[in-house]
């Protein structure tokens, strides 16, 4: 009789006691979930040694590989000291650090930071902060939220409200604030002919006409800049971002960037929305904020803004809150995740990076199943044609089983793949993710 593995006790254990997050449980009676004993750079190894490419970087979150020392080493260095403090009241040295830090990355026009603990908290502060800046400004009617079509911002309440993937939303829409969508950007979306900057340009002439008729109850826009992720890596011209300010500016509405996702140089600059040279009004970061070591996010905003709710009465206070606001290791790791960036010129190395994957891509790209292959910084993305609607389960089987993670996403565009992985991935490493993911699509009918 077989004997089981310690891979087959903690899948078993898993399946039974834990309720996996994105997952319809019931797949897992004939889908394995995959057990992780640890993980080195980009691959993560299983208790019986079989090992997997992280090409998703761990929904995104990994930013320079598992284990990487000096992260570690700050950590450790910092459990010596402080593990948590309220931020109520008090204060440490870690999260005045990282402020600071952050807000030089912006030039200084966004100097004040509010944390939270993952993107959708995020999302909600920024959502909740500029509802009550209009209230304290003496003008209480700007209560509705703008995004875009196809957006995600998270699933919490008030994130779902301004999130349009059906998937996530529609089962919850009673609970749901009303919000209002406008013409995503996405290039794909263009008509025959039509450049990604043309596209741009009449998506924000439709944004335009929205805040024309509805300025006055209007709070905020919220976009993701440059890449809408979870409608399947939707990727538009950076002149978008740049009408989307000059029009808050006019009608005097605030422009939310959710870089989530794209913050910390995924998209080829450390933020996004430096490729439009402008300045959001709130900026949401978490995911790669921390390396990919633990939960944190943050919520950076402006002088005005601040100033707004300074003030001697409470009520006028924002009095939004979590139990490990701004914790001292996460904070720490944060810092170790912008000391990596300095001292590995990341950003620049990341370019030469890009340019060997899209390089190593080609004869994917050119897949006869495969359509609009694209890139931007550390992203890849392409759509596959299927024979039917299993086919990102069906592709991520056939990628474990050639020892790759993918998570492809099935959306409106139908089945989108994309890599996103640790930016410690070496050359040969692409060459095998590139390789193998053809392999793996083959397999895939």
């Amino acid at each position: 009789m077989q004997t089981s593995t310690r891979n087959d006790l903690l899948l078993e254990r898993s399946r039974t006691a834990v309720w996996h997050p994105c997952t319809q449980m019931k797949q897992h009676e004939t889908l394995p979930i995959v057990p992780i004993a640890r993980a080195q750079g980009c691959w993560l190894y299983d208790f019986d040694g079989r090992r997997y490419l992280d090409a998703v970087s761990s929904w995104w979150v990994n930013l320079f590989g598992h284990g990487e020392p000096r992260i570690t080493a700050a950590l450790t260095d910092q459990l010596q000291k402080l593990e948590h403090v309220m931020l109520a009241g008090f204060t440490h040295e870690p999260v005045v650090e990282l402020s600071e830090r952050l807000s030089v990355l912006t030039g200084g026009s966004l100097g004040h930071c509010f944390y939270g603990s993952d993107g959708a908290s995020a999302t909600e502060i920024a959502l909740k902060m500029s509802f009550h800046y209009w209230r304290n400004s003496g003008r209480p009617g700007k209560t509705e939220f703008i995004s875009l079509a196809g957006s995600y911002h998270g699933e919490t309440l008030g994130a779902l409200s301004v999130t349009d993937v059906a998937l996530f939303k529609d089962t919850y829409a009673p609970l749901l604030r009303h919000s209002a969508q406008v013409p995503s950007p996405d290039w794909r979306q263009a008509g025959p002919g039509v450049s990604p900057r043309d596209h741009a340009l009449a998506c924000a002439a439709a944004l335009e006409r929205h805040l024309e008729q509805h300025h006055a109850q209007t709070a905020a826009l919220i976009v993701e800049p440059l890449v809408q992720g979870a409608t399947g890596m939707a990727m538009y011209d950076a002149e978008y971002l740049r009408q989307a300010r000059e029009l808050c500016n006019r009608y005097d509405v605030h422009l939310i960037a959710d870089e989530i996702m794209t913050g910390f140089g995924r998209t080829g600059t450390f933020f996004a929305h430096e490729q439009a040279a402008i300045r959001p009004d709130f900026l949401c970061l978490s995911k790669g904020i921390t390396g990919g070591y633990l939960p944190l996010s943050v919520v950076m905003t402006t002088d005005k803004v601040y100033q707004a709710f300074y003030d001697e009465k409470v009520t006028r206070g924002f009095l939004h809150s979590h139990s490990y606001t701004g914790n001292a290791l996460a904070c720490r790791a944060a810092l170790a995740t912008l000391d990596i960036f300095e001292q590995d010129r990341v950003i620049e190395s990341n370019r030469g990076k890009a340019r060997h994957m899209n390089a190593a891509a080609q004869a994917l790209a050119a897949h006869p199943r495969v359509r609009d292959f694209r890139s931007i910084g550390m992203i890849w993305a392409f759509e596959v044609d299927a024979a039917d609607a299993t086919f990102s389960r069906r592709l991520f089987e056939a990628g474990l089983a050639r020892e790759l993670l993918l998570r492809p996403i099935s959306g409106n565009a139908g089945n989108t793949v994309y890599f996103m992985p640790p930016y410690a991935i070496s050359e040969a490493e692409m060459e095998w993710l590139a390789t193998r993911t053809l392999d793996a699509l083959e397999a895939t009918p």
